[in-house]
Protein backbone atom coordinates (compact mmCIF):
# COMPACT_ATOMS: atom_id res chain seq x y z
CA UNK A 1 0.00 0.00 0.00
CA UNK A 2 3.01 2.33 1.10
CA UNK A 3 4.85 1.68 -2.41
CA UNK A 4 1.33 2.00 -4.17
CA UNK A 5 0.91 5.72 -2.95
CA UNK A 6 4.70 6.92 -3.30
CA UNK A 7 4.27 5.59 -7.39
CA UNK A 8 0.58 7.74 -7.23
CA UNK A 9 2.44 10.86 -5.04
CA UNK A 10 5.52 10.74 -7.25
CA UNK A 11 3.26 10.27 -10.46
CA UNK A 12 1.11 13.57 -10.04
CA UNK A 13 4.06 15.43 -7.89
CA UNK A 14 5.37 15.26 -11.93
CA UNK A 15 2.59 17.50 -13.35
CA UNK A 16 3.53 19.91 -10.45
CA UNK A 17 6.91 19.85 -11.40
CA UNK A 18 6.18 20.81 -14.92
CA UNK A 19 3.91 23.61 -14.39
CA UNK A 20 0.98 21.86 -14.29
CA UNK A 21 -0.77 22.10 -10.56
CA UNK A 22 -2.23 18.74 -9.29
CA UNK A 23 -3.10 17.08 -5.95
CA UNK A 24 -0.18 15.12 -4.91
CA UNK A 25 -2.86 11.97 -3.60
CA UNK A 26 -6.37 11.24 -4.83
CA UNK A 27 -8.42 9.90 -1.66
CA UNK A 28 -10.94 7.19 -2.20
CA UNK A 29 -14.26 8.02 -2.36
CA UNK A 30 -17.22 7.66 -4.75
CA UNK A 31 -17.19 6.49 -8.26
CA UNK A 32 -18.67 8.63 -10.96
CA UNK A 33 -19.46 7.37 -14.59
CA UNK A 34 -19.38 10.15 -16.98
CA UNK A 35 -19.71 9.86 -20.68
CA UNK A 36 -18.01 12.00 -23.34
CA UNK A 37 -19.09 12.32 -26.80
CA UNK A 38 -16.97 13.61 -29.47
CA UNK A 39 -17.05 15.41 -33.19
CA UNK A 40 -13.92 12.70 -34.59
CA UNK A 41 -14.59 9.22 -35.77
CA UNK A 42 -14.12 6.54 -33.10
CA UNK A 43 -10.54 6.24 -32.03
CA UNK A 44 -9.13 8.44 -35.05
CA UNK A 45 -5.54 9.16 -34.66
CA UNK A 46 -4.20 12.32 -32.96
CA UNK A 47 -7.88 13.70 -32.79
CA UNK A 48 -10.16 10.71 -31.67
CA UNK A 49 -7.40 9.33 -30.04
CA UNK A 50 -6.83 13.09 -27.92
CA UNK A 51 -10.11 12.02 -26.58
CA UNK A 52 -9.61 8.88 -25.16
CA UNK A 53 -6.12 9.88 -23.78
CA UNK A 54 -8.26 12.80 -21.91
CA UNK A 55 -10.79 10.18 -20.86
CA UNK A 56 -7.60 7.30 -19.67
CA UNK A 57 -5.83 10.57 -18.06
CA UNK A 58 -8.74 11.44 -16.15
CA UNK A 59 -10.02 7.99 -14.81
CA UNK A 60 -6.07 6.98 -14.15
CA UNK A 61 -5.76 10.27 -12.29
CA UNK A 62 -8.95 10.12 -9.89
CA UNK A 63 -7.92 6.39 -9.16
CA UNK A 64 -11.40 5.34 -10.60
CA UNK A 65 -13.11 7.57 -8.66
CA UNK A 66 -14.48 9.10 -12.44
CA UNK A 67 -14.29 6.89 -14.97
CA UNK A 68 -15.18 8.27 -18.33
CA UNK A 69 -16.46 6.30 -21.58
CA UNK A 70 -15.39 8.35 -24.88
CA UNK A 71 -17.71 7.80 -28.14
CA UNK A 72 -17.28 8.42 -30.98
CA UNK A 73 -19.40 10.98 -33.81
CA UNK A 74 -22.69 9.13 -34.51
CA UNK A 75 -22.43 6.54 -31.87
CA UNK A 76 -24.39 8.58 -29.17
CA UNK A 77 -24.94 11.87 -30.90
CA UNK A 78 -23.97 12.87 -34.26
CA UNK A 79 -21.00 14.87 -34.91
CA UNK A 80 -23.01 18.43 -34.73
CA UNK A 81 -24.83 17.84 -32.11
CA UNK A 82 -22.28 17.47 -29.28
CA UNK A 83 -22.35 20.89 -27.75
CA UNK A 84 -25.88 20.20 -27.10
CA UNK A 85 -25.92 16.91 -25.71
CA UNK A 86 -23.21 18.11 -22.62
CA UNK A 87 -25.15 21.35 -22.60
CA UNK A 88 -28.39 19.24 -21.68
CA UNK A 89 -26.84 17.14 -19.80
CA UNK A 90 -26.85 13.72 -22.15
CA UNK A 91 -23.21 13.39 -21.98
CA UNK A 92 -21.01 15.14 -19.01
CA UNK A 93 -18.28 16.14 -21.48
CA UNK A 94 -17.43 16.50 -25.18
CA UNK A 95 -14.73 16.66 -27.55
CA UNK A 96 -14.75 19.24 -30.58
CA UNK A 97 -14.12 22.48 -31.55
CA UNK A 98 -15.70 26.10 -31.00
CA UNK A 99 -16.35 26.90 -34.47
CA UNK A 100 -18.43 23.53 -34.88
CA UNK A 101 -20.99 25.64 -32.86
CA UNK A 102 -21.34 29.00 -34.69
CA UNK A 103 -25.19 28.69 -35.29
CA UNK A 104 -25.68 28.71 -31.70
CA UNK A 105 -22.25 30.91 -30.19
CA UNK A 106 -20.80 32.77 -33.67
CA UNK A 107 -18.81 34.48 -31.33
CA UNK A 108 -17.77 31.14 -30.79
CA UNK A 109 -14.87 31.34 -33.14
CA UNK A 110 -12.80 33.47 -32.18
CA UNK A 111 -11.97 30.61 -29.27
CA UNK A 112 -11.20 27.79 -32.40
CA UNK A 113 -9.44 29.78 -34.89
CA UNK A 114 -9.21 32.92 -36.96
CA UNK A 115 -8.04 32.90 -40.45
CA UNK A 116 -4.69 34.70 -40.75
CA UNK A 117 -4.86 34.77 -36.53
CA UNK A 118 -2.68 33.24 -33.98
CA UNK A 119 -0.64 29.67 -34.48
CA UNK A 120 -0.76 27.23 -31.40
CA UNK A 121 1.60 28.31 -28.76
CA UNK A 122 -0.17 32.02 -29.21
CA UNK A 123 -3.61 31.30 -29.52
CA UNK A 124 -2.57 28.74 -25.47
CA UNK A 125 -1.25 31.88 -24.70
CA UNK A 126 -3.41 34.30 -24.90
CA UNK A 127 -6.07 31.34 -23.37
CA UNK A 128 -3.94 31.32 -20.31
CA UNK A 129 -2.25 34.11 -20.31
CA UNK A 130 -4.21 37.27 -21.85
CA UNK A 131 -7.56 36.92 -20.65
CA UNK A 132 -9.23 34.42 -23.41
CA UNK A 133 -9.98 31.50 -21.19
CA UNK A 134 -12.36 34.11 -18.72
CA UNK A 135 -14.11 35.40 -21.75
CA UNK A 136 -14.74 32.08 -23.39
CA UNK A 137 -16.16 30.77 -19.98
CA UNK A 138 -18.38 33.52 -19.82
CA UNK A 139 -19.73 33.06 -23.60
CA UNK A 140 -20.46 29.37 -22.77
CA UNK A 141 -21.71 30.09 -19.26
CA UNK A 142 -25.37 30.32 -20.21
CA UNK A 143 -25.58 26.97 -21.73
CA UNK A 144 -24.65 25.29 -19.06
CA UNK A 145 -20.82 24.61 -20.13
CA UNK A 146 -17.26 24.84 -19.01
CA UNK A 147 -15.08 25.03 -21.71
CA UNK A 148 -10.77 23.97 -21.67
CA UNK A 149 -8.74 23.94 -24.67
CA UNK A 150 -7.83 20.38 -24.75
CA UNK A 151 -5.39 19.71 -27.93
CA UNK A 152 -4.65 22.05 -30.82
CA UNK A 153 -4.03 20.93 -34.68
CA UNK A 154 -0.95 23.45 -35.22
CA UNK A 155 -0.90 24.66 -38.55
CA UNK A 156 -2.81 22.92 -41.28
CA UNK A 157 -2.49 22.61 -44.45
CA UNK A 158 -4.86 24.24 -47.20
CA UNK A 159 -6.55 20.97 -48.21
CA UNK A 160 -6.86 18.63 -51.16
CA UNK A 161 -8.27 19.88 -54.72
CA UNK A 162 -9.17 17.67 -57.62
CA UNK A 163 -7.90 21.07 -59.78
CA UNK A 164 -5.22 23.46 -59.31
CA UNK A 165 -5.69 26.51 -58.12
CA UNK A 166 -3.52 29.09 -59.89
CA UNK A 167 -5.63 32.64 -59.80
CA UNK A 168 -8.26 33.90 -57.55
CA UNK A 169 -10.54 33.03 -60.20
CA UNK A 170 -9.68 29.32 -59.57
CA UNK A 171 -11.72 29.33 -55.93
CA UNK A 172 -14.80 30.40 -58.01
CA UNK A 173 -17.42 28.32 -58.16
CA UNK A 174 -14.82 25.69 -56.04
CA UNK A 175 -17.60 23.40 -53.72
CA UNK A 176 -15.53 22.92 -50.59
CA UNK A 177 -15.52 21.76 -47.34
CA UNK A 178 -14.14 24.17 -44.98
CA UNK A 179 -15.65 24.99 -41.83
CA UNK A 180 -15.65 28.15 -39.45
CA UNK A 181 -14.66 31.57 -40.33
CA UNK A 182 -12.67 29.95 -43.31
CA UNK A 183 -15.80 28.88 -44.87
CA UNK A 184 -17.19 32.18 -44.94
CA UNK A 185 -13.92 34.06 -46.37
CA UNK A 186 -13.86 31.14 -49.35
CA UNK A 187 -17.86 32.10 -50.03
CA UNK A 188 -16.75 35.81 -50.69
CA UNK A 189 -14.06 34.48 -52.40
CA UNK A 190 -17.31 33.30 -55.13
CA UNK A 191 -16.66 29.62 -54.02
CA UNK A 192 -19.64 27.33 -52.14
CA UNK A 193 -18.44 26.28 -48.58
CA UNK A 194 -19.68 22.71 -46.94
CA UNK A 195 -19.85 21.75 -43.43
CA UNK A 196 -19.39 18.04 -43.15
CA UNK A 197 -17.93 16.22 -40.39
CA UNK A 198 -14.87 13.79 -40.99
CA UNK A 199 -15.94 10.59 -41.55
CA UNK A 200 -17.87 12.24 -44.41
CA UNK A 201 -14.74 13.79 -46.24
CA UNK A 202 -13.54 10.68 -47.94
CA UNK A 203 -16.51 10.04 -49.87
CA UNK A 204 -17.69 13.19 -50.50
CA UNK A 205 -14.04 14.02 -51.92
CA UNK A 206 -14.08 11.15 -54.66
CA UNK A 207 -17.48 11.03 -55.49
CA UNK A 208 -17.12 14.55 -56.51
CA UNK A 209 -19.76 15.48 -54.50
CA UNK A 210 -17.54 18.45 -53.35
CA UNK A 211 -14.10 19.58 -55.54
CA UNK A 212 -12.16 19.69 -52.50
CA UNK A 213 -11.54 19.74 -48.53
CA UNK A 214 -9.33 20.73 -45.46
CA UNK A 215 -8.86 18.45 -42.65
CA UNK A 216 -5.80 18.56 -40.66
CA UNK A 217 -2.45 18.06 -41.68
CA UNK A 218 -0.02 15.23 -43.39
CA UNK A 219 -0.44 12.58 -40.08
CA UNK A 220 -3.97 13.05 -40.33
CA UNK A 221 -4.62 13.56 -44.13
CA UNK A 222 -3.07 10.29 -44.55
CA UNK A 223 -4.47 8.37 -41.98
CA UNK A 224 -8.02 9.08 -43.87
CA UNK A 225 -6.70 8.37 -47.38
CA UNK A 226 -7.27 11.72 -48.86
CA UNK A 227 -4.62 11.12 -51.01
CA UNK A 228 -6.80 8.42 -52.67
CA UNK A 229 -9.61 11.22 -53.28
CA UNK A 230 -7.56 13.93 -54.73
CA UNK A 231 -4.14 14.85 -56.58
CA UNK A 232 -3.16 18.06 -55.62
CA UNK A 233 -2.38 19.01 -51.63
CA UNK A 234 -2.01 23.00 -50.84
CA UNK A 235 0.00 24.59 -48.31
CA UNK A 236 -0.41 26.96 -46.34
CA UNK A 237 -3.11 26.35 -44.04
CA UNK A 238 -4.51 29.93 -44.09
CA UNK A 239 -7.42 29.15 -43.22
CA UNK A 240 -6.20 27.33 -39.43
CA UNK A 241 -3.18 28.92 -38.09
CA UNK A 242 -3.94 26.27 -35.02
CA UNK A 243 -6.89 25.71 -34.13
CA UNK A 244 -7.96 25.22 -30.85
CA UNK A 245 -9.69 21.90 -29.51
CA UNK A 246 -12.05 21.65 -26.41
CA UNK A 247 -13.17 19.73 -24.06
CA UNK A 248 -16.75 21.10 -23.07
CA UNK A 249 -17.96 20.31 -19.56
CA UNK A 250 -21.69 19.78 -18.31
CA UNK A 251 -21.21 22.99 -15.49
CA UNK A 252 -23.46 20.78 -13.06
CA UNK A 253 -21.51 17.81 -13.62
CA UNK A 254 -18.14 19.68 -13.23
CA UNK A 255 -20.05 21.59 -9.43
CA UNK A 256 -21.13 18.14 -7.98
CA UNK A 257 -17.34 17.41 -8.08
CA UNK A 258 -15.19 17.51 -4.88
CA UNK A 259 -12.61 20.12 -5.62
CA UNK A 260 -9.88 18.11 -6.12
CA UNK A 261 -11.50 16.12 -8.76
CA UNK A 262 -11.99 19.48 -10.26
CA UNK A 263 -8.72 20.80 -10.23
CA UNK A 264 -7.60 17.07 -11.79
CA UNK A 265 -10.19 17.33 -14.71
CA UNK A 266 -9.37 21.12 -15.39
CA UNK A 267 -5.37 19.69 -15.41
CA UNK A 268 -5.64 16.74 -17.59
CA UNK A 269 -7.28 18.63 -20.35
CA UNK A 270 -4.21 21.03 -20.53
CA UNK A 271 -1.84 18.03 -20.58
CA UNK A 272 -3.81 16.37 -23.80
CA UNK A 273 -3.74 20.46 -25.38
CA UNK A 274 -0.21 20.30 -24.53
CA UNK A 275 0.73 16.82 -25.71
CA UNK A 276 -1.66 16.77 -28.97
CA UNK A 277 0.40 20.05 -30.32
CA UNK A 278 3.66 17.78 -29.93
CA UNK A 279 2.44 15.19 -31.27
CA UNK A 280 1.52 16.80 -34.50
CA UNK A 281 4.74 18.58 -34.59
CA UNK A 282 6.44 15.26 -34.39
CA UNK A 283 4.83 13.36 -36.81
CA UNK A 284 3.30 15.77 -39.77
CA UNK A 285 7.05 16.01 -41.62
CA UNK A 286 7.15 11.81 -42.05
CA UNK A 287 3.45 11.59 -42.98
CA UNK A 288 4.65 14.17 -45.83
CA UNK A 289 7.48 12.19 -47.22
CA UNK A 290 5.40 9.28 -47.29
CA UNK A 291 2.59 10.94 -49.51
CA UNK A 292 4.79 12.47 -51.85
CA UNK A 293 7.60 9.96 -52.13
CA UNK A 294 5.11 6.46 -51.70
CA UNK A 295 2.17 8.03 -53.01
CA UNK A 296 2.93 10.76 -55.22
CA UNK A 297 0.87 13.57 -54.11
CA UNK A 298 1.16 16.60 -55.86
CA UNK A 299 2.91 19.28 -53.13
CA UNK A 300 1.50 22.95 -54.37
CA UNK A 301 1.96 26.27 -52.45
CA UNK A 302 -1.29 28.51 -53.24
CA UNK A 303 -0.14 31.89 -54.98
CA UNK A 304 0.68 34.75 -53.80
CA UNK A 305 -2.49 36.69 -55.26
CA UNK A 306 -4.73 34.22 -54.66
CA UNK A 307 -3.13 34.40 -50.08
CA UNK A 308 -3.06 38.27 -50.77
CA UNK A 309 -6.68 37.80 -51.65
CA UNK A 310 -7.93 35.42 -48.73
CA UNK A 311 -6.34 37.53 -46.39
CA UNK A 312 -8.00 40.90 -47.51
CA UNK A 313 -11.29 38.98 -47.25
CA UNK A 314 -10.48 37.46 -44.04
CA UNK A 315 -10.00 40.88 -42.00
CA UNK A 316 -13.50 41.91 -44.07
CA UNK A 317 -15.15 39.16 -42.09
CA UNK A 318 -13.43 38.99 -38.83
CA UNK A 319 -14.15 43.15 -38.25
CA UNK A 320 -17.96 41.79 -39.45
CA UNK A 321 -18.10 39.09 -36.94
CA UNK A 322 -16.50 41.54 -34.45
CA UNK A 323 -19.31 43.82 -34.23
CA UNK A 324 -22.27 41.91 -34.26
CA UNK A 325 -22.58 42.04 -30.77
CA UNK A 326 -20.93 43.62 -27.29
CA UNK A 327 -19.53 40.20 -26.75
CA UNK A 328 -18.20 39.68 -30.09
CA UNK A 329 -16.04 42.86 -29.84
CA UNK A 330 -15.32 42.31 -26.24
CA UNK A 331 -13.77 39.25 -27.09
CA UNK A 332 -12.18 40.59 -30.44
CA UNK A 333 -10.42 43.43 -28.85
CA UNK A 334 -9.10 41.12 -26.45
CA UNK A 335 -7.59 38.62 -29.35
CA UNK A 336 -5.94 41.29 -31.41
CA UNK A 337 -4.68 43.04 -28.82
CA UNK A 338 -2.99 39.73 -27.78
CA UNK A 339 -1.81 39.15 -31.64
CA UNK A 340 -0.26 42.78 -31.74
CA UNK A 341 2.23 42.04 -28.90
CA UNK A 342 2.96 38.60 -29.32
CA UNK A 343 3.52 39.26 -33.01
CA UNK A 344 5.70 42.23 -31.96
CA UNK A 345 7.95 39.85 -29.78
CA UNK A 346 8.06 36.83 -32.65
CA UNK A 347 9.19 39.64 -34.75
CA UNK A 348 12.80 40.00 -33.01
CA UNK A 349 13.15 36.11 -31.46
CA UNK A 350 10.70 33.65 -32.88
CA UNK A 351 10.76 34.74 -36.79
CA UNK A 352 14.23 35.71 -36.75
CA UNK A 353 15.56 32.65 -35.80
CA UNK A 354 14.02 30.78 -38.18
CA UNK A 355 15.22 32.59 -40.85
CA UNK A 356 18.83 32.45 -39.56
CA UNK A 357 19.04 29.01 -38.21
Amino acid sequence: MKRRDFIKTASLGSLTASGIAAPAVVHAGKKIKWKMVTTWPKNFPVLGTGANQLAKLITEMTDGRIKVKVYGAGELVPAFEVFDAVSRGTAQMGHGSAYYWKGKIEEAQFFSTVPFGMNSQEMTSWLYHGGGMELWEQTYMPFGVIPAAAGNTTVQMAGWFNKQINSVDDLKGLKMRIPGLGGEVLKRAGGTPVNLPGGELFTSLKTGAIDATEWVGPYNDLAFGLHKAAKYYYYPGWHEPGTTLEAIINREAFEKLPKDLQVIVKNACKVVNQDMSTEFTAKNNSALETLINKHHVDLRRLPDDVLAKLKGLSEEVVLELANKNPAAKKIYQSYDKFRRQVTAWHDISEKIYFDVR
